[in-house]
């Protein structure tokens, strides 16, 4: 299961990485580009419809599914060798009848490594970065917010292989994103009543950078490591930034009295 919006550039490599699945459904909602035909003629089940957000979105591609077992893949996310072996050897063991164990999970876990700025990014809390992706959909169901959907499942077990993920073709990716979701976390903020605190934005993005750069050991992952946790920091900023300007400056637009003494002025 894949949901998609304009992901030409990885959407073949998701569902190719995905092939050992009896069924492919791809739920669309609005692509530009070439996403679907791509899709179409790798065999893909296609469906077009409007976005519903992270969370709803996905359920809805799950209930699309002809399986109760479900892989959810993003666009950008690949199923490593390691971990198509894994899960084949997981669903045969099954199928032989061997394991009567894993007939009482509702899911599985796994491990998560990014490919970011020329390499894989192994530190800065950017790995394991556990997933829930296979899961059995009558018993698991997508929950959370518009940022961090999630699977809540009740018996989970854990795979070791990776899931692959290519989140960033170039940086310039990765601050559109920053921003994109610290405006998410803005509106997460205050939406549950919380008030803009200046002492908030000056000093959780130092603390941000500590975590991810010296706690989480980035420093590991050389110069890419430095410059993603300088941009988790300048995403935090951003966050307490909106949620200010989304307080205290309402859309308001001076009325037009106040203007024209302005308008009037000589050049």
């Amino acid at each position: 299961m894949i949901i998609t919006l304009n992901e030409e550039k990885g959407i073949a490599r998701a569902i190719e990485s995905a092939s050992f699945c009896s069924d492919i459904v791809v739920l669309d909602s609005g692509s530009t580009d070439n996403t679907c035909q791509i899709a179409r003629e790798l065999g893909a089940r296609v469906f077009l419809e409007e976005w519903r957000g992270f969370r709803d979105q996905k359920q809805r591609a799950t209930d699309l599914a002809l399986n109760d077992w479900v892989l959810s893949l993003d666009g950008d996310e690949a199923v490593s060798s390691e971990l198509r072996e894994e899960i084949k050897a997981v669903l045969s063991t099954w199928a032989r009848g061997e394991s009567q164990g894993h007939f009482n999970v509702d899911g599985f876990r796994m491990p998560r490594l990014t490919w970011n700025l020329g390499r894989w990014i192994r530190h800065g809390g950017w790995y394991p970065d556990y997933q829930l992706r296979l899961y059995n959909r009558t018993r698991a169901k997508w929950v959370g917010g518009q940022v961090h959907e999630h699977v809540r499942a009740e018996r989970i077990e854990r795979l070791k292989s990776p899931l692959l993920h290519y989140p960033f073709p170039q940086h310039a990716d990765q601050v559109a994103t920053n921003n994109r979701y610290s405006g998410l976390g803005a509106e997460a903020l205050d939406s549950k009543g919380e008030k803009f605190q200046l002492l908030k934005l000056i000093f959780k993005p130092y603390s941000k950078f500590l975590e991810t750069y010296f706690i989480k050991r980035g420093f590991l992952d050389g110069l890419p490591g430095f410059i993603i946790a300088v941009g988790a920091a300048y995403s935090i900023f951003l966050k307490y930034a909106k949620l200010w300007e989304m307080q205290n400056l309402k859309k308001e637009t001076k009325p037009v009295g106040e203007l024209a003494p302005i308008l009037e002025r000589e050049p």
